[in-house]
């Protein structure tokens, strides 16, 4: 839609408020509303002010004011809103200078858009993550100088098989016996579907949805792929029905990589491709299928992947899903079929259509807009500089003797390890000025600090193995 289209729309759908939606560093979406009468057409060119030193990791106080310019193309109605409102995703404007703000993480993909333009290798990246969750009846956390605790609670969750529920009907599902059940023991049927019909009637396109391995309500719903900004648009839409959704119904949803303990944590498989005048580029006569073009791809991702788990694997509990044993992609390799290894060809289908990199190493604690961003940064530098991904492996790689796994490298094993690595390697990154020195600088210190955070606070566990020393 164009921005008269937009006013039009809102007007026939007496809609009474306008939210101005913006996506911060960390992948949350931010918001301010404006009644209706406010909204005209010069708004879309000219933008709306508001505080930027306020949102985490943006200004500081003394240049703080900011602009979002909204993008008419995002429009909606909100289902969740008790008064008819329009919602807009915007991009963040310098007010001074008027353009792009370089911390921006839409900014980051419109601008990775243009570069892969601009080196002629292909005019279209596509992304097709797969986010998986958690959906929780019960959720209480704190820590304070004297104690820390967490405690999450499910209906499904196996720990309460012998719980009074007045009465307890059974149907609890075993740690990593999630995978794909048929109602009563998946007690989220309803639930995701309703999700998923919030979802088709906002626009989103979906594959399919399902309970995922893990007890105590893990679920995975796919996507359609499409063009990296406008996945990285719907995947900050996914995340807020998700949330919406589940608290509707008196639940709580999350997409932190690892809650549970001893179970599979969530990953964001990531499928993408690259397309050039309509036409698919990664299929070919090489290995799986692949183009040339295609391996070298894979070759770059390989390579700077230990610096894009800073970035697709921002938290520091996405270290607690990256170890081995519970499905979690923690080995830099390659193969078709093969779930063992961080990268794997998808051989569901011959067409070329279909041909694409599965690149399963991120979680759904990541910015989406970031994300695709550095996975595809990474690629077109294995393109630009022909980097050969090796050997495929196709083989199980949690079966493989210490003498051979030892030759695999591995992702980091922690945040301060994957910042290590991004601060060692992102020249790759900063190509066609898609993140910039501030950006990178900027994302280092958050995550150090996010990282120190933890490192200082005494772990509840560590009373269980140090108290009596």
């Amino acid at each position: 839609m164009k921005p008269k289209e937009v006013i039009e729309l809102a007007k026939s759908k007496d809609v009474k408020i306008v939210d101005m939606k913006f996506c911060d560093i960390h992948g949350t979406w931010q918001h301010f509303a404006i009644p209706l009468n406010e909204l005209k057409e010069e708004v879309f060119e000219e933008g709306l002010g508001f505080d930027g030193s306020s949102v985490r990791g943006w200004r500081s106080i003394d240049a703080s004011d900011m602009l979002v310019k909204p993008d008419a193309t995002t429009a909606f109605i909100d289902p969740f809103a008790a008064h008819t409102t329009l919602s807009l995703s915007c991009d963040v404007v310098d007010p001074v200078t008027l353009e792009p703000y370089d911390r921006d993480p839409r900014g980051v993909a419109k601008k990775a858009e243009a570069y892969l333009k601009s080196t002629g290798i292909a005019d279209t990246a596509y992304f097709g993550p797969e986010a998986e969750f958690f959906v929780f009846d019960d959720v209480r956390f704190d820590t304070t100088s004297n104690s820390s605790f967490y405690h999450v609670d499910s209906i499904e969750g196996t720990w309460n098989r012998g719980r009074e529920e007045f009465p307890n009907l059974g149907y609890k599902i075993r740690h990593k016996e999630g995978y794909l059940p048929v109602a009563p023991a998946d007690k989220n049927v309803d639930l995701r579907n309703e999700m998923i019909l919030t979802m088709m009637d906002l626009g989103i396109k979906i594959e399919r949805e399902h309970h995922e391995v893990a007890t105590a309500g893990q679920a995975e719903i796919d996507i359609v792929f499409d063009t990296l900004l406008k996945t990285g648009d719907t995947m900050c839409l996914y995340k807020y029905i998700v949330k919406n959704v589940a608290y509707k119904h008196g639940k709580s949803a999350t997409f932190m990589p690892k809650p549970l303990f001893g179970d599979n944590g969530s990953g964001m498989h990531t499928h993408s491709s690259l397309w050039k005048g309509g036409n698919p580029l990664f299929a070919g006569d090489g290995y799986a299928g692949l183009s040339e073009m295609a391996l070298f791809y894979i070759g770059g991702i390989l390579k700077h992947a230990p610096a894009l788990c800073a970035i697709c694997n921002p938290s520091n509990n996405s270290y607690k899903r990256l170890t081995p044993g519970f499905e979690a992609p923690v080995n830099l390799a390659y193969s078709a079929r093969n779930r063992s290894a961080s990268i794997r060809i998808p051989t569901y289908s011959a067409s070329p259509k279909a041909k694409r990199v599965e690149y399963r190493t991120p979680d759904p604690s990541a910015n989406p807009y970031l994300c695709f961003s550095a996975i595809m940064m990474a690629g077109l530098d294995g393109i630009q500089n022909k980097i050969d991904p090796g050997e495929a492996m196709d083989k199980n790689l949690y079966e493989l003797s210490p003498e051979e796994l030892s030759l695999v490298p591995t992702v980091p094993d922690s945040l301060a390890g994957a910042v290590a690595a991004l601060k060692a390697d992102h020249e790759f990154l900063m190509k066609g000025d898609v993140f910039t020195s501030d950006f990178i600088e900027n994302f280092i210190r958050i995550k150090t600090g996010e990282y120190d955070a933890i490192r200082v606070r005494p772990h509840p566990y560590e009373y269980h193995l140090y108290y009596d020393v």
